[in-house]
C-alpha cells in the first residue's frame, strides 16, 4: 500500500479523533516501525512521547462523551484535527520516503494527511449524526467513532510493520 494511501487514511483517524493518530503514529516511531531517527520528526518515538500522546488520546476519548464539547467542526477543534493529520501523514510518508533527504515526502504527506483529517472531520460529524438520529441518542454513535478511530490507527500502524 502506497505511503501516501497510509497518510490519508491517519489524516481521516486524526479527522475522526485529533489525539489518536499521533499517538498511535508515535507507538510506531518508538516500536521502531517507523524510522524517524535523524529527522525533525524524531521527538515522535522518543520514550515519553507514546505516553503523552496516549494519555491525551484516552482524555479525548471521555471528553467527548461530554454533551459540554463542542463540535469537531468550530475552528480550534478543526484546526487542531488538521494539524494532528498533517503531523502523523508527514511522519508516515517522511519516514518511508526518506524525509531526511527528500523533505518534499514529509510535505506531500503532511499535505495528504491534512486532506484526510478535513475528511474525517467532515465525514465523521456527518456519520455521528445520522447514526445518532438512527439510535435516538449520541453515546452509542460516539462509542462507534471511537473504535473505529482506535481500530484503524491501529490496523494502519500495525501496516508499517516491515513497510
Amino acid at each position: 500500500m502506497s505511503v501516501y494511501v497510509l497518510a490519508l487514511l491517519i489524516g481521516v483517524v486524526a479527522g475522526l479523533r485529533a489525539m489518536t493518530a499521533p499517538a498511535a503514529v508515535s507507538w510506531a516511531a518508538h516500536l521502531g516501525w517507523l524510522p524517524l531517527q535523524g529527522t525533525p520528526l524524531a521527538f515522535l518515538g522518543f520514550t515519553a512521547t507514546p505516553y503523552v500522546f496516549t494519555l491525551l488520546a484516552v482524555v479525548e476519548l471521555i471528553t467527548d462523551q461530554l454533551p459540554e464539547t463542542p463540535s469537531r467542526k468550530v475552528p480550534l477543534q478543526f484546526g487542531a484535527r488538521i494539524v494532528a493529520g498533517a503531523l502523523s501523514g508527514a511522519a508516515i510518508s517522511g519516514a518511508h520516503g526518506g524525509l531526511a533527504g527528500g523533505w518534499i515526502v514529509g510535505v506531500l504527506g503532511a499535505v495528504v494527511g491534512a486532506a484526510g483529517a478535513v475528511v474525517g472531520t467532515l465525514g465523521g460529524a456527518k456519520v455521528r449524526s445520522t447514526l445518532a438520529r438512527t439510535f435516538g441518542r449520541d453515546a452509542p454513535a460516539a462509542l462507534i467513532e471511537d473504535v473505529v478511530a482506535v481500530v484503524g490507527a491501529a490496523l494502519i500502524v500495525v501496516s508499517l510493520h516491515g513497510f
